[in-house]
């Protein structure tokens, strides 16, 4: 079996912070909670910050915390990231905090303690660049959008 696991050093910001957890044993991504006072009303089309009352130190810079949106939220209520994708890097010690945006018709709210988005840890390569007038050709080319078909 392949261990695949890291250790994390995670700091809780706020007493009313809650731990990330992994929901099953087969999860990626670990659950982030809404770290609030009282609940947040999210307007159609409007992008609010959502604090999660929590710092992280990833073991170096091989590795960065990615967030994502919470699937459910998005199909059933059109929450999801504007980013669409947040990066903590390896040598980030501020708060996490999660851009949330409401894609759908109608208000939505965030209570406290909800779950907001999911954090995947991943290693991360780092690229060392090399300038040159060519690229090797494949069979796709330069073809752009839709090139490959349907």
């Amino acid at each position: 079996m392949l261990d695949n696991h890291i250790s994390l050093a995670i700091k809780p910001l706020s007493p009313k912070a809650i731990l990330p957890s992994y929901a099953t044993p087969g999860a990626a991504g670990m659950d982030l909670h809404a770290c609030l006072d009282e609940p947040v009303t999210i307007q159609p089309g409007q992008r609010v910050p959502v604090p999660t009352g929590l710092a992280i130190a990833l073991p170096g810079p091989g590795y960065a915390a990615f967030l994502f949106p919470r699937s459910g939220l998005g199909v059933k209520a059109g929450i999801t990231l504007p980013n669409c994708v947040g990066v903590v890097d390896s040598d980030y010690r501020g708060e996490i905090t999660v851009g949330l945006i409401n894609l759908s018709d109608a208000p939505y709210t965030v209570q406290p303690g909800d779950r907001i988005a999911q954090m995947v840890i991943l290693p991360v390569v780092r690229a060392n660049l090399q300038v040159t007038d060519t690229l090797d050709a494949t069979q796709r080319g330069a073809g752009g959008f839709g090139s490959t078909g349907k």
